[in-house]
């Protein structure tokens, strides 16, 4: 095997599938806290809502969207985007099934701190590994590449933008999900070069294998 298939495997494969999972997992227990749901989450609730359409369904659609706002920017999807949504999904259900719904605030702030926590390291996991981000953190890696603009700002943006959108359709928000979009990007901004693999290969070898500016 050679040296770069034996990385590949030995090290960004591994990365990938335990990022996503604990991405799915990180959702699990967002939801579990009770406290408020991601602004993605509240655009599906709002969509479904106007469309009469079911939640996953609109989801679903929300997800096809912006895979086509990646076109302009030139995003191109991986392995990952497609183990993406394959595996977070079932993993959110696994978190689902074993996490208890605490009843208490403090509780229900601490699983929604950690939950939070755990999304922005698994996002710095999966997109670290090199293997193609997920549909909404593909928009905002293609954004921050094509454009300059640090990785914190966009995300903060887009999340910001989301919320407000699927507050106005009628999604429901609360206090975690104002938390959510305010935290999430420098978080995230934090998360990615710590997390992120350089290419072995030699300089030029391939585009992209710098970590995104912060």
């Amino acid at each position: 095997m050679s040296a770069t298939m034996s990385h590949l495997f030995l090290r960004r494969v591994p990365q990938l599938l335990v990022g996503l999972f604990c991405y799915g997992f990180a959702i699990a227990m967002m939801i579990q806290a009770g406290i408020g749901v991601s602004p993605w989450d509240v655009l599906g609730q709002g969509t479904a809502l106007q469309s009469g359409l079911p939640f996953g369904v609109a989801t679903n659609l929300i997800g096809l969207l912006v895979l086509l706002l990646w076109i302009p920017i030139r995003q191109k999807p991986g392995i990952g985007t497609v183990l993406n949504v394959a595996l977070v999904g079932p993993s959110a259900e696994v978190g689902l099934a074993i996490l208890p719904m605490p009843t208490e605030l403090w509780a229900q702030i601490l699983l929604f701190a950690g939950g939070l926590t755990l999304l922005a390291l698994a996002t710095g996991l999966y997109i670290g590994a090199r293997m193609g981000p997920g549909p909404r953190d593909g928009l905002m890696t293609g954004i921050h590449r094509k454009w300059g603009w640090r990785i914190w700002k966009v995300r903060t943006i887009i999340e910001l933008t989301v919320l407000a959108i699927g507050w106005v359709l009628g999604g429901t928000v609360g206090v975690g999900t104002v938390a959510f979009a305010l935290l999430i990007g420098p978080m995230v901004n934090a998360a990615l070069p710590l997390l992120h693999i350089p290419d072995p290969r030699p300089r030029g070898g391939a585009a992209g294998t710098a970590a995104p500016a912060t």
